[in-house]
């Protein structure tokens, strides 16, 4: 379970990258640095995959299709157009902390997954998530006061991210139970799979905005805008986010309990934050510092809570086995053939 957990942290450190983009390329629309995005994470996918892409392609089957093209949509395009529009409407800190209940919304939707621990047992470390969510919500509003922003443009920017939160929490919970219920397939593949189909959507779908005229972003009319910045800042998030963050979720998918897969996404919040106060050259306020404290110590209870669990299923397995076996039999474990592991349920 732990090198899942770090897999997890490290994909939410690849992660991060997305929500400070919109500032980096503040001058682009969302839905320009969404297929921007998505067509550079197609394309080095692809290069990725050319030597075995035959292999995999004819494994594939009709419902794998039509999972991956669900996918590509919910988790990755409509996900991240939601979230450019948070991003340059209501500003970092209040896109990333929206996207930050994932841990909740995702607990609740696979509570009932096999491996899964009981609510109760997780209460203590929800509620110091959801007290860290709290502080930094009121925060977030108490300094847009303070520096008079519209408040029908905030409102529409958490509108926004509270959308890609609901794309990404079906999109979490969807693919990890795909992975524990399909080995066919390694993370690795999946992933590669997962990148080509969403590059095709992309692909698709600029073609159409560009034939009814373009995306068009904020300074588009009369403004030159720097297009081999774009691209060189696209192409470093798709490889670092998409590519390598998605393989290392896959792996965390697979060595996790869906309800810790929730918890462990809250490291994407936290090194988006982290990254913004590095890019705007500020130090978190007390509230935000009050509610990182709080989202670390809920991640780390619920990291120990599920240790715990780990450890009392494998002793009571274990005397299980001891006490089904009559005396003289040979043990569960001897009756495995020799060049057969054991496989861990």
């Amino acid at each position: 379970m732990w090198y899942g957990v770090l897999c997890g942290l490290a994909a939410g450190a690849f992660w991060g990258m997305i929500f400070v983009m919109p500032r980096w390329l503040a001058e682009f629309s969302p839905m320009e640095l969404a297929l921007g995005r998505y067509l550079a994470y197609g394309l080095i996918t692809l290069l990725l995959l050319l030597p075995r892409l035959s292999g995999l392609l004819r494994r594939l089957t009709r419902a794998d299709g039509w999972m991956l093209l669900r996918h590509a949509l919910a988790g990755n395009i409509v996900y991240y157009l939601l979230l450019s529009n948070g991003v340059q409407l209501a500003g970092v800190a209040a896109a990333s902390l929206i996207i930050g209940l994932l841990p909740l919304s995702v607990t609740l939707l696979g509570r009932r997954d096999h491996g899964a621990l009981p609510l109760r047992q997780l209460a203590w470390p929800l509620v110091l998530v959801v007290a860290g969510i709290v502080c930094i919500n009121v925060d977030v509003f108490l300094h847009a006061a303070a520096q008079s922003k519209p408040w029908p443009l905030v409102a529409l920017g958490m509108l926004c991210a509270f959308g890609a939160l609901l794309c990404w929490t079906w999109y979490a919970v969807d693919n990890a139970r795909f992975l524990k219920s399909n080995p066919r397939y390694s993370g690795a593949e999946w992933a590669g799979l997962y990148g080509l189909s969403t590059g095709v959507v992309a692909l698709v779908m600029g073609v159409v905005v560009l034939a009814l005229g373009g995306a068009g972003g904020p300074d588009a009319h009369g403004v030159a805008r720097d297009w081999l910045r774009f691209w060189s800042v696209v192409s470093v998030v798709a490889l670092g986010a998409s590519v390598i963050g998605n393989q290392l979720w896959n792996i965390a998918s697979r060595r996790v309990p869906v309800t810790l897969s929730g918890q462990l996404l809250l490291f994407e919040t936290l090194f988006g934050l982290l990254y913004g106060y590095i890019y705007q050259q500020q130090a978190p306020r007390p509230l935000e510092l009050a509610a990182i404290v709080l989202l670390i110590a809920g991640v780390a209870g619920s990291v120990w809570r599920h240790a715990q669990g780990d450890a009392a299923s494998g002793a009571l397995r274990a005397r299980r086995i001891v006490n089904s076996e009559p005396d003289g039999s040979p043990s569960a474990t001897s009756m495995v053939p020799p060049n057969k592991p054991v496989t861990r349920l």
